[in-house]
């Protein structure tokens, strides 16, 4: 698929999560600092959006269940049982935040 501008910088506030639709996939946006990662939205438990969840530093809950995932990696941290969601590269470029989603 490739890299795709899916919003401006303005539009990913730190501490906020944002859902994206990149090619038909849906990504959630998260800015942590000056960073921005992008990560599968879809929680690997029940299926929750983690767009709706709470972000803390590089930790997005799901809103469901609580299930714990760091946006830099998709790897869950709570409960630790290896479960993850896609990581996608995310490049800032002026004020344009790109992903590129496989």
């Amino acid at each position: 698929m490739g890299e795709r501008r899916v919003a401006s910088l303005a539009e990913v506030p730190a501490g906020r999560p944002l859902a994206v639709e990149v090619e038909g996939t849906r990504v959630v946006l998260a800015r942590v600092g000056e960073a921005v990662y992008a990560c599968g939205d879809v929680c690997a438990h029940r299926g929750g959006h983690l767009s709706e969840g709470k972000l803390s530093g590089p930790r997005l809950a799901c809103p469901l269940h609580g299930w714990i995932y760091d946006v830099r990696t998709g790897q869950c941290l709570f409960p630790a049982r290896g479960a993850s969601v896609p990581a996608y590269p995310v490049r800032v470029d002026g004020d344009g935040v790109f992903v590129e989603v496989p």
